[in-house]
């Protein structure tokens, strides 16, 4: 049962955190602490930079691109088996025309 909600619970923040408007949240909230970093000199606006803004935005950022990634690969995945399954049944007609052909000739 613990496995089962902390499946769910992990798929909820997953799809919550992985949006673009988390993103968009993520990078307010670094931008609150924006003023003091750069009141701090260079290293700690870099710190800032490394450590507040990237983490906090690229995470969503990256999500929501694998997210994009992966559907389309899953509509080429899609297509190539239609298409696979569309020259399949080209080949077994075929198949069945040269066993046809075959049999005539054998009588």
């Amino acid at each position: 049962m613990l496995k089962t909600f902390n499946d769910k619970f992990a798929v909820l923040l997953t799809n919550v955190v992985g949006t673009m408007w988390c993103a968009y949240a993520f990078a307010l909230l670094a931008l609150i602490s924006l003023p003091d970093a750069l009141h701090g000199g260079t290293a700690t606006t870099i710190s800032w930079i490394a450590q507040t803004f990237l983490q906090l935005v690229l995470l969503s950022v990256i999500m929501v691109g694998q997210d994009v990634q992966s559907r389309k690969t899953e509509l080429r995945a899609s297509q190539d088996h239609e298409t696979l399954m569309k020259e399949f049944e080209e080949l077994k007609q075929i198949h069945a025309d040269l066993h046809s052909l075959l049999e005539s000739k054998a009588k």
